[in-house]
C-alpha cells in the first residue's frame, strides 16, 4: 500500500483535488466528501491504467502539513 499526498482547493462553487506525484491525476465535487471520495476512485484509475501500460507507480514523494502563521 502507498499514501499519496493529495491537495484540496475549495473554489467559489465546488472542490477540487490532485496527487502531486501523479501528474494529471485530479478531481472535482461539489463538496469536500464528494471529491474526496472521487479523488480515491481517480487515482485507483490511474494507477490501474500506469500497470495495464507495464509502468511502476511512483514512490510518493510529497508530504504536505499545515503551519499556522499569527495574522
Amino acid at each position: 500500500m502507498k499514501t499519496y499526498a493529495v491537495i484540496y482547493e475549495r473554489g467559489k462553487r465546488n472542490w477540487s483535488a490532485y496527487a502531486p506525484d501523479l501528474p494529471g491525476c485530479i478531481a472535482t465535487g461539489k463538496t469536500r466528501r464528494q471529491v474526496e471520495r472521487r479523488m480515491k476512485e481517480a487515482i485507483e484509475f490511474h494507477l490501474e491504467g500506469m500497470r495495464e501500460n507495464g509502468e511502476p507507480p511512483p514512490k510518493p514523494t510529497t508530504h504536505a502539513a499545515m503551519l499556522s502563521i499569527p495574522a
